[in-house]
């Protein structure tokens, strides 16, 4: 089975920054895009980042030029490098990734990690 685990969510002030990480691992074939997600409070889930198998990357406006999303296709991880963050960052942010499993190599299954909370606060 297939599964996306996420590291790195905490507390940090206003203007920091954080990294997190997501490990896919599992029976899989091969992984085409990888992004990330988040949900605040009261709000419903947004797309971040995200970056294709080869590279291509985007981003939700509101964090753009902030964040930044990167892959190693070796290790089937994904980053997101979270600079100058705002109080309105805090959520719970997910990884998801769209992988084709040995299990089933006819078809693209999109995955999501458990989430890691994320709080900007003084």
């Amino acid at each position: 089975q297939v599964q996306l685990v996420e590291s790195g969510g905490g507390l940090v002030q206003p203007g920091g920054s954080l990294r997190l990480s997501c490990a896919a691992s599992g029976s899989i074939y091969s992984i085409d895009a990888m992004n990330w997600y988040r949900q605040a409070p009261g709000k419903p889930r947004e797309l971040v980042a995200g970056v294709t198998s080869d590279g291509s990357t985007r981003y939700a406006a509101s964090v753009k030029g902030r964040f930044t999303i990167s892959r190693d296709n070796a290790k089937n991880t994904v980053t997101l490098q979270m600079n100058s963050l705002r109080p309105e960052d805090t959520a719970v942010y997910y990884c998801n990734a769209k992988i084709r499993s040995t299990m089933l190599l006819s078809s693209w299954t999109a995955y999501w990690g458990q989430g890691t909370q994320v709080t900007v606060s003084s």
